[in-house]
């Protein structure tokens, strides 16, 4: 997802992700490496990845290079398919509304149904890396919650308001092969594209044929 401008620990049930936040991202991003960010049109955007079934180097790999490309596209959520890989993995690294930093990683994300009571909507600005220099309002639920897995393939529970609640939404929809701009209507997605086609991207991008 775009900006509007250690080892886990599992309490109370959900992963605490808000602790050494700098030393983890870091740690991540200088391993990794670069990847281009695909763009809205390349088929690997616009289908449900497949589930992560091994939890090993190549993972803890792709994990290092996520978290590299997320920091050079200066985003704040990235899904695998969005550097060409067809994984359930998302990274984020990303603050709440209330300015708390989250760092962390998601694999065979399902985002969890919410009682009524949660379910107050958020019409914020939300942008994406493959939709560059785009943005539109979109009503979400303000709370979320996704269960999966970590990156050694452990269960964890992942909670989140405002901001960063919207960020685990965006990632998820994207590894069921779902834009952002395909919950708008005809005529904001039409201004949307409209948008990127007439904006110039600040990190590379995987052209489409």
């Amino acid at each position: 997802m775009a900006q509007r401008t250690t080892e886990q620990q599992v309490d109370d049930e959900f992963v605490v992700d808000t602790e050494d936040c700098e030393e983890r991202e870091r740690a991540h991003r200088e391993r990794g490496t670069v990847r281009p960010i695909t763009v809205v049109g390349n088929p690997v955007l616009h289908r449900e990845c497949r589930d992560v079934a091994e939890f090993g180097d190549d993972l803890a790999r792709l994990v290092d290079d996520m978290f590299a490309s997320q920091r050079a596209a200066e985003g704040v959520g990235l899904a695998a398919n969005q550097i060409g890989v067809d994984l359930k993995v998302f990274v984020y690294d990303c603050m709440d509304d209330e300015g708390v930093r989250h760092v962390g990683a998601v694999c065979n994300p399902v985002l969890e149904e919410l009682p009524p009571g949660r379910r107050t909507l958020d019409d914020s600005n939300e942008g994406c890396l493959s939709v560059p220099t785009a943005y539109a309002p979109l009503a979400r639920p303000d709370y979320a919650v996704v269960r999966g897995q970590d990156a050694e393939g452990r269960p964890i529970r992942v909670q989140g308001t405002g901001y960063f609640a919207r960020c685990l939404q965006h990632e998820t929809d994207h590894l069921y092969g779902r834009l952002y701009i395909e919950r708008l209507s005809k005529r904001d997605r039409k201004d949307v594209l409209r948008q990127m086609a007439e904006g110039t991207p600040r990190y590379e991008t995987v052209p489409n044929d």
